[in-house]
């Protein structure tokens, strides 16, 4: 029988005719089909009274970010404990540049970190495991990012998106019986989505489990390409088109399976190897007439895609940790740099442009701290997150590619330089080339940069699209339609010069103390910008999922606006637990929201000023090979492209 849960399911078919607020009679079969598909998945809950929810639509909630969340003593200890001593053991066990060289991570030091329990923080304590809250494990995958990301990626792909996940969100308790004590004692496991031709457009899968004829089990048919922990792994979560053998159609949906790895069919094809993170274990996995028993379904037929983006909702929320433990250790070089390197009779980090890089290290080292524990305790705490922990796997993502390449500028020579060559010759072995490799991932996993300020786009747009669904839903009557346009007018008639009015007064937020103008402009910026997408629809409408320019700019003024929340509320809970260090976060997120002003001008002025027919007129030309005759004068290699 196929494991599904029945208020899940039902509440899913009530909702079928609400999903699709767009009108895709205009597209092609391919866009109308990955349109739909994505719609699907969606969780179709409001996120739009979360924090960042309220800010796309013109209000700076503060009660909703202070006061600032905290640990309670008994959980600080806890993680406190466990930090000292993963630190203490990957100290002493773990060469990271000896991972990077070799592409292996230890198996004993493997063993180890299970015998500490580290595999096993997520799963809770009534299946054998530590039952950790996000922010401790977080504070666990930013201490281990911090010395070897090959390690920190082994844990989080196991704990994060891998079947302890999905299967405390989603599955069944007899599945978390059956399987969940099997991962406390050790056994490792893998998330299975990407494809060849399947990177952020699903409709694609091509991957297929077709039931069989007395219901029993599904046979699983495809490959899998870029699984993490795959070719160690024992149990996989597995994502695949469901089909009936009786017409072998692709119309019942994407799945997720829980599979066996060991089982008959299953073949590792190839280890990938990467510019950074080369100790992972990175796999395509090929899919032979696998057999996986009905009941190792998640959720339910056809809610595959939907789990899967449920679990990034909150897995994808260690990459911020991690990004920060990156930003932390790179904080320390420049410091130490910036003091005891001396050229023209001063420290560097005393010379005006070596300032500039410390100061941009350290103030956005801190934003990304205060969005990574904010978006975990709020976690913890049950929130409908999407929407912010979206957003701090694009901030923390992108600010830390920055200050990694900051960091390395600053160095100057000696960055560039492996951390190996620097040691045989007696200079100090800061890596950071290794970081700089290792880092770039992190704004391409786990959804990209750009499909981040889509999937954001569509959350913040989606309340006007709600009020705008009897116009945009095709075969809507006339009558409906004039009722809809009047409930509409007199909707936006009061709430745009609304917007527009609180972009020039608002409240003074005196309880903010020295970090009150900074309040002051977030409140007042909200308002501009839940004016400036409302003018992004009128100007493009339908067209407006196609300026991604547009779209991306506004996505990235919530994002930063959300960030200076976070940084202010971050300092003021600090200056409430010791003023002299509060003193000093101050200083830090007046110096981030500062630059985040700055850039957030630079975006306003883009979305107002947006007319990128140039530059596409331009890629087209050049894909149509017009501008071949700039790629002259160049050695031009036979491509190699295998036969598949």
């Amino acid at each position: 029988m196929i494991a599904r849960s029945p208020k899940a399911v039902t509440k899913h078919e009530e909702e079928t005719d609400q999903r699709l607020l767009v009108d895709t009679s205009r597209m092609n079969r391919g866009q109308a089909s990955a349109m739909e598909v994505a719609e699907r998945a969606r969780d179709l809950s409001d996120a739009s009274q979360g924090f960042a929810g309220r800010l796309f639509g013109g209000h700076y909630d503060r009660s909703l970010i202070e006061p600032f969340p905290v640990q309670s003593p008994q959980d600080r200890a806890i993680g406190d404990e466990m930090v000292e001593r993963v630190s203490a053991y990957l100290l002493a066990n773990l060469d990271p540049d000896e991972v990077d060289e070799t592409r292996t991570i230890p198996e004993d030091v493997v063993d180890g970190l299970k015998r500490l329990g580290v595999f096993r923080m997520k799963i809770p304590t009534e299946y054998g495991g530590l039952g950790f809250s996000q922010v401790n494990y977080n504070r666990v995958l930013m201490a281990i990012a911090s010395h070897c990301g090959s390690t920190a990626v082994l844990v989080s792909a196991h704990q994060s998106i891998g079947l302890p996940q999905p299967l405390q969100m989603c599955g069944t308790e007899e599945q978390r019986r059956r399987y969940l004590p099997r991962m406390a004692a050790g056994e490792l496991s893998a998330f299975a989505l990407t494809e060849r031709e399947v990177g952020s457009d699903p409709a694609r899968m091509t991957t297929t489990a077709t039931l069989s004829d007395d219901g029993s089990h599904y046979v699983l048919n495809g490959v899998k390409q870029w699984t993490t922990n795959g070719p160690i792994a024992d149990l996989l979560v597995v994502i695949a088109r469901t089909t009936a053998r009786d017409n072998g159609s692709r119309g019942s949906g994407i799945t997720a399976f829980i599979v066996e790895a060991d089982s008959p069919g299953i073949t590792t094809t190839h280890r990938c190897d990467f510019m950074g993170l080369r100790g992972i274990q990175n796999g395509i996995l090929e899919f032979r007439d696998v057999s996986v028993p009905a009941e190792n379904v998640i959720w339910g037929e056809g809610l595959g895609l939907k789990m899967a983006l449920k679990t990034l909702n909150t897995g994808r929320l260690t990459l911020p940790a991690a990004c920060t433990g990156m930003a932390k250790r790179c904080l320390s070089f420049a410091r130490q740099w910036g003091r005891d390197r001396v050229q023209w009779g001063y420290p560097i980090g005393e010379h005006e442009a070596g300032a500039q890089k410390i100061a941009l290290i350290a103030s956005k080292t801190f934003a990304m701290e205060a969005f990574t524990w904010l978006t975990s305790h709020w976690a913890d705490e049950g929130r409908d997150i999407r929407i912010e922990a979206a957003m701090a796997k694009l901030f923390c993502s992108e600010v830390a590619w920055e200050i990694v390449d900051t960091t390395m500028q600053l160095r100057g020579g000696r960055g560039y330089e492996r951390s190996a060559s620097l040691r045989a010759r007696g200079e100090e072995d800061y890596p950071i080339e290794r970081m700089m490799r290792d880092c770039r991932i992190n704004t391409i996993i786990e959804g990209t940069s750009d499909i981040m300020k889509l999937f954001l786009a569509r959350e913040a747009l989606d309340p006007h699209l709600r009020r705008a669904k009897d116009l945009l839903r095709p075969g809507t009557p006339l009558r409906a339609k004039a009722k809809a346009g009047v409930r509409l007018a007199g909707h936006y008639g009061w709430w745009f010069p609304a917007q527009l009015a609180g972009a020039w007064v608002g409240p003074r937020h005196a309880s903010m103390g020295r970090l009150a103008r900074h309040g002051r402009y977030i409140d007042r910026t909200s308002h501009t910008l839940a004016a400036s997408m409302f003018k992004a629809m009128v100007r493009h409408g339908p067209k407006l999922e196609r300026r991604q320019t547009v779209l991306g700019n506004l996505m990235l003024i919530g994002t930063e606006l959300t960030a200076m929340a976070a940084a202010c509320a971050y300092a003021g809970q600090i200056a409430r637990d010791d003023p002299v260090q509060g003193e000093r976060a101050e200083e830090l997120a007046s110096v981030f929201c500062d630059g985040a002003r700055t850039r957030i001008g630079i975006m306003l002025r883009a979305v107002r000023r947006s007319d990128t027919r140039a530059i596409n007129s331009l890629a087209r030309r050049v894909m149509a090979g017009e501008h071949e005759w700039l790629e002259r004068g160049v050695i031009e290699p036979t491509r190699r492209i295998p036969a598949h």
